[in-house]
């Protein structure tokens, strides 16, 4: 059942007379359920003395009036963001945080959702754009999750936990190994402040609701991480003339070495040098290689190819701090 905002009321009937904490001390307390937030809200501790005496007719027993109490609500929740450095690349969106959000009160509560992303503390801030309720409760997102909607809280019931994804995009700007964090805060709906705060008459079953020792707003943090990566490529030439040595004259042989090289933490995919044939050069057949391997000139199986202008050689994807070395041959023309 959906608790009102703070300030207003739930409506239920009265139905046990309230008790000072000395009746309660010297009550001689029933069995109830245990759970880990607790005695349940609304739930009822009764007790009832007796005595016996003999008063020259025989051992009589007499019962005293029966002291009932009704269990107060308490208001406690926890918010612990279960990932974190979430790898992301500049620019990307809808990249996932996940949090779990758990009610540590000891009555159903409905909690309001929302996010900080200007914390500090990190490089930049992501800007959050949904929170979904893990419908399936699979732990993974997907877009058949239930998109939160302020004021469509439902509650959630004691020790119950939920899983909440939060959702956002890198900054363009971002840059590798950049972090960025974003908060989740879950509120009690009923209301929030120091502990030992009462909203009277606002608890299940119509008791009072006390704040615990959570304040009922608890909040964690969950961050993304920046893998990006940069290609830099360098070109280098060695000359082989007819005569034995290395100027560029007609006839000369010309070996061409690309390097390129990936840096950063991430990695970078459909990595693919191409080179057109210098004009006033021949191509010389199958003289491509790479790492130091032949390759054939057909657009075949391996990852290069010669389509009569210019030699491609597909790379796929690179991890950053890793080189790839490509080389081919022409030969100036001699007429």
């Amino acid at each position: 059942m959906m608790k009102a905002p703070v300030g207003g009321a739930k409506h239920h009937p009265l139905l046990f007379p309230s008790c000072s904490a000395l009746a309660l001390a010297a009550a001689l307390f029933a069995p109830v359920t245990a759970h880990a937030a607790g005695t349940l809200a609304g739930s009822t501790i009764s007790n009832t003395a007796s005595a016996s005496f003999d008063n020259g007719g025989g051992v009589q027993t007499i019962d005293s009036n029966r002291v009932d109490l009704r269990v107060d609500e308490l208001l406690d929740v926890t918010v612990a963001g279960s990932t974190t450095d979430v790898p992301t690349t500049p620019g990307a969106t809808n990249q996932v945080l996940t949090y779990r959000v758990t009610n540590t009160g000891n009555g159903p509560e409905a909690f309001a959702l929302s996010t900080i992303a200007n914390v500090g503390g990190d490089d930049y801030d992501p800007a959050v754009t949904q929170i979904y309720i893990d419908a399936n409760n699979n732990g993974t997102w997907d877009p058949t999750d239930t998109l939160y909607v302020a004021g469509s809280e439902t509650p959630l019931q004691p020790d119950a936990s939920m899983t909440v994804f939060v959702l956002a995009t890198t900054l363009s700007t971002a840059t590798d190994g950049n972090r960025g964090i974003v908060t989740l805060v879950a509120r009690a709906k009923t209301g929030t402040g120091a502990p030992g705060t009462t909203f009277a008459g606002m608890g299940e079953g119509g008791g009072d609701a006390i704040v615990g020792s959570t304040g009922a707003d608890g909040q964690d943090n969950g961050a993304y991480r920046v893998a990006a990566a940069t290609v830099s490529l360098v070109k280098s030439a060695v000359i082989v003339d007819p005569f034995g040595g290395a100027e560029a004259v007609p006839g000369a042989a010309i070996t061409y070495t690309i390097t390129a090289t990936v840096a950063g933490s991430g990695s970078v995919s459909g990595l693919a040098i191409n080179d057109n044939i210098p004009a006033n050069t021949d191509y010389v057949a199958s003289s491509i290689t790479l790492g130091g391997s032949a390759l054939t000139d057909a657009n075949d199986a391996d990852a290069a190819n010669y389509d009569g202008t210019r030699i491609q050689v597909l790379l796929g994807t690179v991890p950053g701090g890793q080189t790839r070395t490509v080389t081919f041959k022409t030969k100036i023309k001699a007429n």
